[in-house]
């Protein structure tokens, strides 16, 4: 199971705080980007296994 979700029941930091998220997979850089471009971000460093379903 993917610990990269589409949604939270809870917030614990805002967008604004997190500049990058380290994986297995990669490193995203999420400063200044949009909703939309931090999700893709997100899902390009998720494992190969569930982007499609992470999509």
């Amino acid at each position: 199971m993917s610990r990269i979700k589409a949604s939270v029941d809870k917030v614990t930091s805002l967008k604004s705080e997190i500049d990058y998220v380290v994986t297995g997979y990669g490193i995203a850089n999420l400063f200044g980007k949009s909703l939309h471009e931090i999700a893709q971000a997100l899902i390009s460093i998720a494992h190969p296994d569930f982007r499609d379903e992470l999509e």
